[in-house]
């Protein structure tokens, strides 16, 4: 009769053999970055690639799924006209004025807020409140305040903007390590200089962070507020190819939108890593 086997070796017999994890399942760990690169293009590729097939071997209606031929066709002859053209420069200087005063403001008023107890309990619940009301239910009001020009369409953007930005920059401020903030005290900093020293170069990054994310709900406003009685845009554009079910234009506008989101979104994160080299987790 064989002897008993050993509790220690049942145990490793019973037990899970666990695989090691492969590049592509780092958890929290860069990854090479020949497999980002393709990773990457595979992102891009893949929907295009998809596009492609459906309609070139599937029966579509073109007026429902136009094929990126046609939308090539349709940007070429939008661009030889100058349409195009007109359209991005007047929706680029909506987004980007609308955007910019909005962070004037906002980015103070949420350090404030983050900062001073006294300023969010003052500021927070109404901010709180204008923030789930959306920003296109303003536009009767706009419009009769501000008439039927650029006024409503900028002011659009700034409401829609404005007070998601100042709660996000409020909340990246708000969790500043009190640590920090008592070692400055006891070097002999003030609040001022806690402020200025400490708490903006410590929240930087998340304010950032929070405009980049922001930034995509401007692009996202400058489509509604183009049908306040606009000549000019892209979000009219794509209005007024629907009208007409020019499908193939309606994508063009939605891919030059998107191009130059993902533009302004890679800046940000260039600002980010230019800016902030110190809060960089490389290791």
């Amino acid at each position: 009769m064989s002897p008993n086997p050993e509790p220690q070796s049942i145990q490793s017999h019973l037990k899970p053999k666990s695989l090691n994890p492969t590049v592509f399942w780092r958890l929290a760990e860069d990854i090479p970055k020949p497999l980002n690169t393709g990773l990457i293009l595979t992102s891009i590729a893949l929907p295009l690639l998809l596009w492609w097939l459906v309609t070139t071997f599937i029966k579509v209606d073109p007026k429902f799924l136009p094929s990126p031929g046609n939308v090539l066709e349709a940007f070429g002859r939008l661009w030889s006209s100058g349409d195009l053209l007109k359209d991005t420069v007047a929706s680029l200087w909506r987004v980007g004025v609308g955007f910019f005063f909005a962070s004037l403001f906002s980015i103070p008023i949420g350090v404030m807020m983050g900062s001073f107890p006294s300023i969010r309990a003052l500021l927070e619940p109404i901010f709180g409140l204008m923030r789930y009301m959306p920003a296109p239910a303003f536009i009767p009001l706009l419009i009769l305040y501000l008439g039927i020009g650029e006024e409503p369409k900028i002011t659009l953007i700034f409401i829609g903007v404005f007070f998601f930005n100042s709660l996000m920059v409020m909340d990246t401020v708000k969790f500043v390590s009190k640590d920090l903030i008592e070692a400055t005290y006891m070097l002999g900093g003030n609040r001022w200089e806690t402020l200025t020293h400490v708490i903006v170069p410590h929240a930087l990054p998340g304010i950032i962070d929070a405009s980049r994310i922001n930034f995509a709900a401007a692009w996202q406003l400058v489509i509604v507020s183009e049908l306040i009685a606009a000549t000019e845009g892209l979000g009219r554009r794509i209005s007024v190819a629907g009208r007409f079910l020019k499908t193939d234009e309606i994508f063009v506008g939605l891919i030059v939108i998107g191009v130059i989101g993902l533009t302004f979104d890679l800046l940000f994160q260039y600002m980010l890593q230019v800016s902030c080299k110190w809060a960089s987790q490389k290791k």
